[in-house]
């Protein structure tokens, strides 16, 4: 009987995943003979025993494919009764050699404490925020930035023909990098990130003085996660769409846009539309960039196994494929730096 490697994805999809599992498989079945065993709906799939055999006619076409095969939840096994002992049980039961974590700081986070527990485990980086540290980039963002980028183009003409301000809600829980890279490819006037809490006042200000000077349409693009002073506060406000956390201690955000797009139009008097973006920076074919970054990261997670180098996460590090400790990786968020905001601020007005 073959040897048994595992795979799962857990947390929010994003295209690519599916470009890395094929790359497990078809890595697996060329080099080392591995039998690749698909776990469903994340660490769920363990726990549950909920899994199928992945062969070279399942993963065949698809490289071109967004969401993932084996679907995904925001299981934390960590939080469930009896959690890790079921993990331990059936990764025995299932025979497994290994098991490669497809995820962000949630997923990966349950991983490096699984292994620190003993659990032969390899992780991917994936978020669509980017912000997961050690790695340039994840799979996933490169076409979340394409997709919002678009976006704002497409919004520039119906802004202009109205004179209208138009706010472009894009996703970023912590860190704007969708908001940054996107709002600068972009032309977007004012960019708002949660790096950066912001003064409603001044966004105002700026809109004012493009208006004054004979620009008389305005994008801003800001990202769900960003915060707001308003009043007097000192403390950065965020905008929820529910108060109530996820397994790993989240709460829903959303609505800035709609309330910032409000809060222009009042002060200004200029009329103000809200665009949401939300979950169409997920979905559909990943880019070319993504695509082969996620080919590589599912190469270099099964090759990893084959060393038996337990407990590392691949990353990318300027052109290269490396590995680095998942505990290093979920130590802290790659945030947006104070220099590249610096590079926005300069088109801003």
């Amino acid at each position: 009987m073959p040897e048994r490697v595992a795979v799962l994805t857990g947390g929010g999809d994003c295209p690519g995943l599916n470009a890395v599992i094929r790359a497990i498989v078809r890595r697996s079945l060329n080099l080392y003979n591995y039998e690749v065993v698909g776990l469903m709906k994340g660490w769920r799939g363990l726990l549950e025993m909920d899994y199928e055999i992945l062969d070279r006619e399942k993963v065949s076409g698809l490289l071109p494919r967004g969401g993932t095969i084996l679907r995904t939840s925001r299981t934390n096994p960590l939080k469930v009764d009896g959690g890790v002992k079921t993990i331990f049980e059936n990764f025995e039961k299932l025979n497994l050699k290994a098991l490669i974590a497809i995820g962000g700081e949630d997923t990966l986070g349950a991983a490096n404490q699984l292994y620190a527990k003993g659990l032969k485990v390899i992780g991917v980086p994936k978020t669509i925020d980017n912000d997961l540290d050690g790695t340039d980039y994840t799979f996933g963002y490169d076409t979340a930035v394409n997709i919002a980028m678009e976006a704002i183009d497409r919004v520039h003409t119906t802004a202009e023909s109205h004179n209208r301000v138009m706010v472009v809600e894009v996703m970023g829980r912590h860190a704007g990098w969708i908001a940054l890279e996107s709002g600068i490819a972009g032309g977007a006037d004012v960019i708002l990130i949660p790096e950066r809490p912001f003064e409603i006042e001044k966004v105002c200000n700026i809109i004012k003085h493009r208006h004054e000077h004979g620009r008389d349409f305005s994008i801003v693009v800001v990202a769900e996660g960003a915060s707001f002073h308003s009043d007097g506060q000192t403390a950065g406000k965020l905008i929820l769409q529910d108060a109530d956390v996820d397994a790993f201690g989240h709460v829903r955000l959303g609505g800035i846009g709609s309330f910032l797009a409000k809060e222009i139009e009042n002060r200004t008097g200029f009329e103000s539309r809200v665009v949401i973006l939300g979950h169409i920076q997920r979905g559909g074919s990943p880019t070319a960039f993504d695509r082969v970054l996620a080919t590589r990261f599912g190469i270099a997670a099964i090759d990893l196994v084959n060393k038996g180098s337990f407990g590392q996460m691949v990353a990318l590090r300027g052109n290269k494929i490396v590995n680095i400790p998942i505990s290093d990786a979920v130590q802290k968020l790659k945030t947006v730096s104070e220099e590249l905001y610096q590079v926005a601020e300069v088109f801003f007005g």
